[in-house]
């Protein structure tokens, strides 16, 4: 089965973002932190479709 969120530490390793990074996403609100109780979760198309939308490396 497919995880459909991830926590922040599961965000981290998936995408190569760096913990800190993440949370600067959350301010600027291009994620959306969802919480279940304590913890922090991300969902896995949000964190997909902000990384396939970063600009393109030259």
């Amino acid at each position: 089965m497919t995880k459909i969120a991830v926590s922040v530490e599961e965000a981290v390793e998936m995408s190569g973002i760096s913990r800190s990074g993440l949370y600067k996403m959350f301010r600027a609100k291009k994620l959306t932190p969802r919480k279940n109780g304590k913890r922090t979760l991300v969902l896995v198309s949000e964190l997909s479709a902000l990384i396939e939308n970063l600009p393109v490396a030259a």
